[in-house]
């Protein structure tokens, strides 16, 4: 079979570049003022001077501290936050929202943020103060059932907060999704789509959910500019997560990430109550510092989930044009999504290893080649 690969815009290809380097250099901006302050909370002596304002038993001094801290923070990265948020997506031509709807979705998902973290805080210093030996590895098992249960609310309470989710109309197409997804054996509760388009120009579509939440949701600017052998080459992709049962290799990952965070952030606690006079490792006083043991580890493990992701990612890619045994329209739809979400097609090698949790688009191409060639 003879591939045909679309030509990628070259002046699009350029704005891709560009606007990948903003993102990244405004990213570290934000992990140098958030480190920058947690380094003074807790080896300037602030955190120590903010906990007698504190006195309150644990968990409840904890949750007190980190609502002030996210608040603080929150005000600090306001101008960044709505430069990279609402500014550059704009300015580029990824996004058509409306400051008034960017503000309320910002509030909402800020009020959901705060008190996810919240409910993540408490159970975390109740451990600390009940549990002080053992703390790390309850912490772990709790978020991981944590993260387990948002996975499972993601369609049905999460995205709706955001967007509005229906049935998708074409019934023909309906037909043809559910016909894969029981190709890929596995069960849906429908498919859907969202109003994508309200706030973005992007194209996404995604298998979210577990168990009996588990459905196609499928954005509507993807619907209105792909072609039927498109869209399905698309979810092929998602359905192959499954076939490969990707997402619960993805949560016992994540599990394991946290239990080695909360062990190592717990060496760290220990370590630092002579040098900066913590009363225990539940004193509030050191919450900063279990932030940033937090965060270090998680920026230090990012080119290794990036990795896992990837090749997790090529493994669907393959699994997608084995399933619809249409590598044309493979390379089609992945021409437009470059173009259509500003994506860099090559990006460089210590880009693609720090930043990338997905294959570029130059490597799909190569794999749907690979199989023309296989198959011929």
């Amino acid at each position: 079979m003879q591939l045909s690969e679309p030509s990628l815009d070259i002046e699009r290809q350029e704005l891709a570049k560009q606007y990948a380097r903003l993102m990244r250099r405004l990213s570290f901006v934000e992990l140098v003022v958030v480190g920058a302050l947690l380094l003074v909370l807790v080896f300037g002596g602030v955190s120590a001077r903010l906990s007698h304002f504190l006195a309150f038993s644990q968990p409840w001094a904890a949750a007190l501290y980190f609502v002030v801290l996210v608040v603080g923070l929150g005000i600090i990265m306001m101008p960044l936050n709505y430069y990279q948020g609402f500014i550059l997506p704009r300015r580029y031509g990824l996004s058509n929202q409306q400051f008034g709807s960017w503000l309320a979705d910002r509030a909402k998902a800020s009020a959901l943020g705060i008190l996810l973290g919240l409910g993540v805080v408490i159970i975390v210093y109740w451990l600390l103060d009940r549990l002080p030996g053992a703390w790390w590895l309850w912490a772990a098992v709790l978020l991981s059932l944590l993260s387990l249960l948002l996975t499972r609310l993601t369609p049905t309470l999460l995205l709706p907060l955001f967007f509005e989710l229906k049935p998708v109309e074409d019934v023909e197409l309906k037909q043809r999704l559910t016909n894969l997804a029981k190709q890929a054996r596995t069960q849906i509760c429908g498919v859907f789509t969202m109003d994508l388009s309200s706030k973005s120009t992007t194209a996404n579509a995604m298998l979210a959910g577990l168990g009996n939440t588990r459905r196609i949701i499928i954005g509507d600017t993807l619907l209105q500019q792909y072609a039927p052998g498109e869209i399905e080459v698309v979810l092929a992709h998602e359905l192959g997560h499954h076939l490969h049962r990707d997402i619960p290799k993805l949560i016992a990952v994540q599990a394991v990430i946290f239990l080695l965070a909360f062990y190592l952030s717990d060496v760290v606690l220990k370590a630092s109550l002579t040098p900066l006079a913590f009363q225990g490792i539940a004193d509030v006083a050191a919450f900063p510092l279990l932030v940033l043991s937090l965060a270090i580890f998680g920026l230090a493990m990012t080119p290794l989930v990036n990795t896992y992701s990837r090749y997790l990612e090529a493994s669907a890619d393959k699994t997608a044009v084995e399933l619809t045994a249409n590598p044309q329209a493979f390379v089609t739809a992945m021409a437009k999504l470059t173009e259509q979400n500003l994506a860099v097609a090559q990006p460089s090698c210590w880009v693609e290893v720090l930043f990338c949790d997905h294959p570029s688009y130059t490597k799909r191409v190569n794999l749907a080649r690979r199989y023309c060639q296989e198959t011929s």
